[in-house]
């Protein structure tokens, strides 16, 4: 194919630059576009325009300029914000566009979503993430998608900019939130019983660093463990995934399960801990900061500089 008939790159939006949105925003960009952004914080959206791109002061405004909007935010409330509130992204969508929803959400309200937006012409892929901040700016993230073919022929090159895996789960909305519901409940437990093992050996008077490095090399290891006690060892909760997101995720998991009448006992117990991590006050910190919900056990104190 020649240059002239290769069909145009879209434009693309990313609302929401966070810790995610921020890695997205600039993989994207590493990638050769010139991504829009818009985010409640004017400041953190001219930030990322000053290296190239452009910052936009609506959601409205950013939807009217691209043909992929990707919508990288908390929860299914900010989403309808972003959608259908004051100076939304709704209504300045044009008709063949695609919104791109990247939120952890139930999977019934995220279905529906997609018939809401079709009525209005918009095109819409539930694409939950995974993959954490490190691998968003590298472009190496997992996303768990499912919509409509035509959906997926507009969007593929800028999901592709973003993930170094897209799985297609299927051609309507809401088998991406299905999975990633899924993901939520391995993760947050995970969490919660690596905290626990790495509190129960402190506790016992085993140093931290030594069974850090013991369980990071033996069977009873996880991504999880390895990732989130390391921040345990350097005594830094600075947020990377809140205790909060869990208090949220794991909610909407056991919501999930309900009407399937499931028991989960596992994701139940870690969604306890971390919302008793939560009423004292931790709800901000790291999710690795659920470790401090566990008595008497004198964690690694932050390195003075």
């Amino acid at each position: 194919m020649s240059d002239q008939n290769k069909p145009a790159r879209p434009r693309v939006g990313v609302v929401g630059l966070g810790a995610m949105g921020l890695g997205m925003a600039r993989s994207l960009r590493a990638a050769g576009y010139d991504v829009g952004v818009h985010d409640l914080r004017p400041e953190t959206a001219a930030d990322f325009a000053r290296d190239g791109g452009t910052a936009f002061g609506t959601c409205g405004e950013l939807a009217a300029a691209v043909d992929v909007l990707v919508g990288v935010v908390v929860n299914a409330a900010q989403v309808e914000t972003v959608l259908f509130g004051a100076e939304g992204a709704a209504g300045r969508l044009r008709p063949g566009s695609v919104f791109v929803m990247c939120s952890t959400v139930d999977p019934g309200w995220s279905a529906a979503l997609e018939n809401r937006l079709a009525e209005k012409g918009v095109l819409y892929l539930d694409a939950p993430i995974s993959g954490g901040a490190a691998r968003a700016a590298a472009g190496e993230l997992t996303m768990m998608t499912s919509g409509s073919t035509e959906a997926y022929s507009l969007a593929d090159p800028v999901l592709e900019a973003m993930s170094s895996t897209v799985y297609r789960l299927g051609e309507h909305a809401g088998l991406g939130s299905k999975v990633k519901i899924v993901n939520q409940l391995l993760a947050g437990v995970h969490i919660a019983a690596a905290a626990e093992a790495m509190a129960l050996g402190i506790k016992a008077g085993v140093p931290a660093e030594a069974l850090y490095e013991v369980i990071t090399h033996s069977a009873g290891n996880s991504w999880m463990f390895e990732n989130r006690m390391a921040h345990v060892l350097d005594g830094d909760y600075t947020p990377l995934s809140a205790v909060d997101i869990f208090v949220k995720d794991l909610g909407l998991v056991l919501d999930a399960a309900r009407p399937e009448r499931f028991p989960l006992p596992l994701a139940a117990t870690a969604h306890q801990m971390f919302l008793q991590a939560s009423a004292s006050g931790l709800g901000a910190e790291d999710d690795s900061a659920v470790i401090k919900i566990f008595p008497g056990v004198d964690l690694p104190k932050p390195v003075e500089a």
